[in-house]
């Protein structure tokens, strides 16, 4: 019997050091692409951070626009997969068309109906950055500023950002505090905290797009998702709510079983012709919470590698990236249409000119936090 446990002893441990192992051989060679993004920008500087956790896992920072560059995930067989789009360069950023791969987003994640909402009798005119409606903060988001790092380690980095009165239109000074963790559990854990000086609307996200096949890999059709959702809110032909809560039942929103992303894309519904596919706000069954609680769910046979999404938030945009196209070369290769996916945790679109919706509303008095896990599995 002793033998016999020694034995599964020895086992377990050289199958740790071969995956261990494995995990090295695929790890990314960190102080090349480093410098690559060591570069002034508005007279700012900016830089490339890394944090690894235990079982190999590495994730990259830059603190142009917060975003998330690389994101190497162990998959089934041991080896790392970079499940996120992105570039390899600062120049990559600083030149797409795609702005938002990877990054922070606010003042106001998501659409504003043409640019504008009223608050105590005030008008404020935003940016048409997205045809007729204002996008992701506008021309100029947070996406597209340099942070300040307010503290950086082998495995949780602090980012800070002052949005000033006024900046894109926006009422009341912001401070934005964004903290990234990473975990042995392969967890990303996102903590966002801002205070204002005016009343004003507030709605922070991160914007990763995802394929869980490897990035620049392909399509993500045929990765299966799950959303807790019995409810999600349409949008008209500008992708803005129509102010309803409709039920997913008998629809193509209905992710309440796992389902394959691409099985029901021919449908000829009009929320798919509107969002030229999925790209549209899901109202999560639990709500506003204080902790966060699983929401969604995907996954790749491919690689076996499954993203869990638990979030405070009452709202999940699922985005099937409609809008990729070809025309961006990333990491691993081209970017082709539908080639990743976002599941952007929020509140909802428009909400401050639809007053049913959960408020965006923040006080000079209050503070505004909000925590989001993206929890790696395989």
């Amino acid at each position: 019997m002793k033998l016999t446990i020694w034995k599964s002893f020895v086992w377990g441990v050289f199958l740790a050091s071969a995956l261990l192992a494995a995990c090295k051989s695929d790890r990314l060679d960190y102080e090349n692409v480093r410098k690559a993004f060591q570069q002034s920008v508005d007279g700012k500087e900016v830089a490339l951070y890394l944090l690894e956790n235990s079982n190999g896992m590495q994730v990259t920072i830059t603190n142009y626009g917060g975003r998330i560059v690389h994101l190497l995930v162990p998959d089934k067989n041991g080896k790392l997969v970079d499940v996120n789009l992105g570039y390899n360069s600062l120049k990559g950023y600083l030149e797409t068309s795609e702005i938002y791969f990877g990054a922070l987003i606010g003042r106001y994640g998501n659409r504003i109906a043409n640019g504008k909402f009223a608050l105590d009798s005030v008008l404020y005119e935003l940016a048409q950055n997205n045809g007729p409606n204002n996008l992701h903060g506008g021309k100029k988001g947070f996406n597209n500023v340099v942070w300040e790092v307010l503290s950086a380690s082998s495995d949780q980095i602090t980012l800070a950002y002052t949005a000033q009165d006024g900046e894109e239109g926006f009422p009341g000074e912001l401070e934005v505090q964004v903290t990234y963790s990473l975990t042995d559990s392969n967890e990303i854990v996102m903590d966002y905290e801002a205070n204002t000086d005016k009343p004003t609307h507030v709605n922070l996200t991160n914007h990763a797009f995802f394929n869980l096949s490897g990035d620049g890999s392909g399509t993500i059709n045929d990765h299966v998702l799950q959303i807790q959702a019995s409810k999600y809110t349409p949008e008209d032909e500008t992708l803005i709510p129509t102010g309803e809560l409709v039920s997913v039942s008998g629809t193509p929103f209905d992710f309440r079983e796992p389902t394959v992303i691409g099985d029901r894309l021919a449908s000829n519904h009009q929320q798919l012709v509107f969002g030229n596919g999925y790209d549209h706000n899901f109202v999560l069954d639990k709500g506003i919470t204080q902790t966060p609680e699983q929401v969604a769910s995907v996954s790749s046979e491919k690689t076996g590698i499954t993203l869990e999404v638990l979030t405070t938030e009452p709202g999940l945009q699922f985005y099937g990236g409609n809008f990729l196209d070809g025309s961006e070369t990333g990491k691993n290769g081209v970017y082709e249409f539908r080639g990743a996916f976002c599941l952007e945790t929020q509140h909802f679109p428009d909400t401050p000119n639809q007053p049913t919706f959960p408020t965006t509303l923040l006080q000079p008095e209050e503070d505004y936090r909000s925590r989001t896990i993206y929890r790696f599995t395989f």
